[in-house]
């Protein structure tokens, strides 16, 4: 299939195009181009690609294409809440507009990068399902419940959107993120010789490694129509449901010296909610994940030593808010997070 990835400069594209590459499709990309440089290791190359903001995109990005995978979005929760109007803008309006476009130039599959966020403060013992009441709590959330909806509103007999709630991400990509959850408490268990958690450790989080993302991606993208129109799926293992606190153990079993520190100075996280994941593999047989947070946290250990994550970029250049506060203060982006030309 001829595919359109957005946000193949990012932490999830860099590892997924490759993946979908190896599968035999043919890949375009699309990506603002704003973390393409917040790189640890060496990067496979990019597809052939176009430096355009999300909300900048035309009909003609997407003509020739059969499948669009939406992976572009402003990703982080500080982020969002820091800007909320900017994550409508670009997470919402401008999502929703290139979903339009790609339809009305006959794209067929639309596979959109949604959260498990979206069940928000779900609380209780049960695993959450994708039928589970949405309880967003923050602008990041908030916005894929709206894109959800609206892309549910364009399904038709030829346009079938895919919303892929992808559990809280971790594992080495090229371009590295080190504001989530796994990835971080690596990071300062290294740098430091502390796993730090400011949490009270007790919320629940579902883990997806970023490889069984890409993996799931390129399954539902030749899935039969009939087993993922317009419907919405999990991403991610029951295995890999944990709470803050066993994440934090795990990460000091991978770093030997580091021991676990929970200040407990931010509180309870109403973040918490464990995850029924079980939809996705019934639609598509013999797919499961192959990632478990232990091996993610082995991975990650020896990437940063491999490549020598300093705590400059830890805390500087694998940091979304940090580098887009230091595109701002140097000018190379208004206040619409826009290059300047």
């Amino acid at each position: 299939m001829r595919v359109l990835l957005t946000g193949h400069q990012g932490y999830l594209g860099t590892v997924m195009a490759p993946v979908l590459r190896a599968a035999g499709h043919e890949v375009t990309g699309l990506d603002a181009g704003l973390f393409a440089d917040s790189v640890l290791g060496p990067t496979p190359a990019d597809p052939p690609g176009q430096r355009v903001d999300l909300r900048d995109v035309t009909a003609d990005h997407v003509a020739g294409v059969d499948a669009v995978i939406h992976l572009a979005a402003l990703s982080n929760d500080p982020l969002g809440s820091l800007a909320p109007e900017l994550t409508y803008d670009i997470n919402h309006h401008a999502s929703v507009r290139l979903a339009r476009l790609a339809r009305d130039a006959g794209v067929r599959r639309f596979l959109y990068a949604s959260t498990c966020s979206v069940y928000g403060a779900a609380g209780g013992d049960d695993l959450v399902t994708e039928d589970a009441p949405l309880r967003p709590v923050t602008p990041y959330a908030e916005s894929k419940v709206r894109v959800e909806d609206d892309l549910h509103a364009l399904a038709d007999g030829d346009f079938t959107p895919v919303f892929m709630r992808n559990a809280t991400a971790f594992g080495y990509s090229p371009r590295l993120r080190a504001d989530i959850v796994l990835n971080n408490l690596v990071g300062h268990a290294l740098l430091s010789g502390e796993v730090l958690v400011l949490s009270d450790g007790t919320p629940w989080r579902p883990l997806v490694h970023a490889a069984d993302i890409a993996r799931a991606f390129t399954a539902a993208l030749t899935a039969p129509r009939e087993a993922v129109h317009d419907r919405a799926f999990n991403i991610g293992s029951e295995i890999n449901n944990v709470t803050v606190a066993e994440i934090a153990e795990q990460v000091a079993e991978a770093v030997t010296g580091s021991k676990v520190v929970i200040t407990g100075e931010t509180g309870a996280d109403p973040r918490s909610y464990r995850v029924d994941f079980s939809r996705f593999r019934a639609a598509i047989p013999g797919f499961d994940c192959e990632w478990t947070v232990k091996q993610g946290a082995l991975e990650l250990a020896d990437a940063y030593r491999k490549f020598g994550l300093t705590r400059e970029d830890f805390e500087q250049r694998f940091t979304r808010l940090a580098v887009l506060r230091a595109a701002s203060e140097a000018g190379a982006v208004d206040d619409t997070l826009r290059w300047r030309r």
